[in-house]
Order: C-alpha cells, then sequence, then structure tokens
C-alpha cells in the first residue's frame, strides 16, 4: 500500500513538472522573458487583444491545412500494410491508425502508435511485440523520408538561411542511419540468435521476443522490402510537411512552402519521445521560434504555432473520433494508459513463453 501511493505521488509530481515546463514553453510563443532586466519578468511581443482579433483572417490556410493533416490517417493506413507479414484489412488498418491518432492528440501520454499496436494484436490475434514493430519500421521510414525533405528543403529558396541548421541536420541524419542499420541488423540477427537460446534451452522468454521481434521487423531483412516501405512512406510525410508549408506561406513567407518539411523535422525531433509531459509546450516553443527563424513576425508566429496546433489536434481527433465510435470504444478505457501497458506487457508475457515458429 506504501508503495502503491509512493508511484501515485510520484506520478503527481512529475505532472506538475510537466505542466510548469509546458506552459513556460508555450508562453515563449506570446512572451520574452526578462530575468535581469527592468520591466517586469513577461514581456509580450506583440498586443495581444489585436493578435485574437487578427486570428479569423488566418482561416484561408487553416482549413486546407486541417484537410492535409486529416489525410496522413489515411495514407499511413495504406503504409502499415508493407511491414505487417499477413495481410490486414485496409479498413482495419485505417480504424486502428485513426484510433491511435485519437489517442495521440486528446490525451496524455502520446501513446497512439502503443494503442494502434496493441488493437491489431487484440483483433488480428498477433503478438503484441510483431505489431510494435512493424509500426516501428513504419516511423523508423517516416523519419528516414522526413530527412530527405530536409534535405532537398536546403535547394530552395531558404537554402542560405537553413543552412545554419546543418549541423543540427546532420546529427539527425546520423542518428537515422544509425537507427536503421540497428533495425537491420535486429531483423537478420534476432531469428539466428532465438535459435542459438533455443538449443541451449536457455531464456525461453528471451527467445520468443526475439522471434517476435524477427517477425515485426521482417520487411527490413531485403533492400526491396525496405524500399517499399520508403516509398509508401513519403506519402503522410508529404501531405504533413504540405501542410505546415502552405501554414507558413500562409502568414506571409515567400516561398514557405519549401520550408515546411524544416518545421516538420523540427517538430518531430522535439516530440519524439512518448510520455513526455511537455510536449504542448514543446511544440509551441518549436514552430514559434522556427517561424520567427524564418521572417515572421512575433504575432504571426505565434499565429502559426497556435492555429497549427489547433488545426492538427482538431482534424485528427475528429477523425479518430469517429472510428472510436464506429469500433464502440469507451474514451475511458483508453484513459488506462498504465492498464494498456500492463496488459500489453502480459501479451509480451505470454508470448514469449509459447516463442513462434520459424
Amino acid at each position: 500500500m506504501r508503495a502503491q501511493g509512493g508511484r501515485t505521488l510520484l506520478k503527481v509530481l512529475l505532472g506538475v513538472i510537466g505542466l510548469v515546463l509546458s506552459v513556460v514553453l508555450l508562453s515563449t510563443a506570446f512572451f520574452r522573458w526578462n530575468l535581469d532586466g527592468p520591466g517586469g519578468l513577461l514581456q509580450p511581443r506583440f498586443p495581444l487583444d489585436k493578435f485574437v482579433r487578427d486570428l479569423p483572417g488566418h482561416l484561408v490556410w487553416l482549413l486546407p491545412f486541417m484537410l492535409l493533416q486529416a489525410s496522413v490517417i489515411p495514407l499511413r493506413a495504406v503504409q502499415w500494410q508493407r511491414t505487417l507479414r499477413r495481410p490486414v484489412p485496409l479498413k482495419e488498418r485505417y480504424h486502428l491508425v485513426a484510433i491511435g491518432a485519437f489517442v495521440h492528440n486528446a490525451l496524455p501520454g502520446k501513446l497512439g502508435d502503443v494503442m494502434r499496436s496493441f488493437l491489431l494484436s487484440r483483433t488480428q490475434r498477433i503478438p503484441f511485440v510483431r505489431c510494435l514493430g512493424s509500426v516501428g519500421v513504419c516511423k523508423l521510414m517516416e523519419f528516414a523520408a522526413l530527412m530527405l525533405l530536409v534535405s532537398l528543403s536546403l535547394l530552395g529558396p531558404f537554402g542560405e538561411t537553413l543552412a545554419r541548421f546543418k549541423g543540427e541536420l546532420r546529427v539527425a541524419i546520423s542518428l537515422c542511419v544509425g537507427l536503421v542499420s540497428l533495425v537491420v541488423l535486429l531483423a537478420h540477427w534476432s531469428a539466428p540468435l532465438a535459435h542459438w537460446l533455443h538449443r541451449r534451452h536457455k531464456l525461453p522468454r528471451v527467445e520468443g521476443f526475439l522471434h517476435h521481434v524477427s517477425e515485426g521487423f521482417g520487411s527490413a531483412r531485403s533492400f526491396t522490402g525496405m524500399a517499399r516501405v520508403f516509398f509508401f512512406s513519403v506519402g503522410p510525410v508529404l501531405a504533413s510537411a504540405l501542410a505546415y508549408g502552405m501554414a507558413l506561406h500562409g502568414i506571409g513567407i515567400s516561398g514557405g512552402l519549401f520550408a515546411g518539411a524544416v518545421v516538420l523535422g523540427a517538430i518531430s525531433l522535439g516530440q519524439s519521445l512518448p510520455g513526455v509531459p511537455a510536449g504542448m509546450g514543446i511544440y509551441y516553443f518549436v514552430t514559434s521560434w522556427a517561424a520567427r527563424s524564418l521572417g515572421a513576425t512575433p504575432e504571426d508566429a505565434a499565429a502559426f504555432a497556435t492555429l497549427t496546433h489547433l488545426g492538427t489536434v482538431i482534424s485528427q481527433v475528429a477523425v479518430g473520433a469517429v472510428s472510436v465510435h464506429v469500433r464502440k470504444i469507451r474514451i475511458r478505457d483508453l484513459r488506462k494508459g498504465g492498464s494498456l501497458a500492463r496488459e500489453a506487457a502480459h501479451h509480451v508475457a505470454h508470448d514469449a513463453v509459447e516463442p513462434a515458429k520459424p
């Protein structure tokens, strides 16, 4: 009982710290923090009343932005089949991706990809680790496609402006290459290592886990398989990058269509870790800073951050809510992040006891 109370207290403490950090980061879109000089701790970047009055004028680009962000869901449903080892109906994949998008945007924790993996495991009787591995390959190839688009953005009208981010881009590309190499190694060597453990009757749980990892990363065993996944990963990345590019163009940045991928890359790196409680604050900090760096006024940069956030959340939550309703899933069940993790772990343990046959 005492241990449970300690965990609850820790969760509350982490939640409070995350909330404070998120508020501080979010405020940078609207205020300057003045820690030393006179004039108060927070100094507005622009008149807030004028900012609110001018927001409706951005609807001309907000509506196309929302449509493009909503289109990411069916594009990811098509992409997902390329990493699955057996056919899953498109309708099923679409609903699960949409429910994952709903969880990612409407509930804390950013566990949308874990949720869609878990639901696929439940509905299709596929081990959870395999489902999670297939989603991991999808996300990795999206990351690779995004790095390609960001690199191509250096050839656009903001080439000189974006050149100062070459160091960060090299780090991101190196990270991408490292992750791809790791996945390829796991795809090739997980099964042989599992067979080695089986022959020696050692670590049966690890053996089963490695079998499922090998199956989940199966599309990474061949260049053709990886190329196919990469091809279908370009669609969702391009749709989202085009959405942010249109938004930049809409706030008056000439040639902003070419910089959407850069903003998307900054957002993706900033929010790459699931469970980080300051995700919304990171989003506002990154997007407003990127827009100002590209030449937007502080007011337009704040509008860009605010409306792209609201547009993404509203579009993907609305599409996901339809799937949640169609599948008759209760919101309170989706909110049980801890129960989801425990049940997923139970599936991993159960699958490991009965390893998949090669």
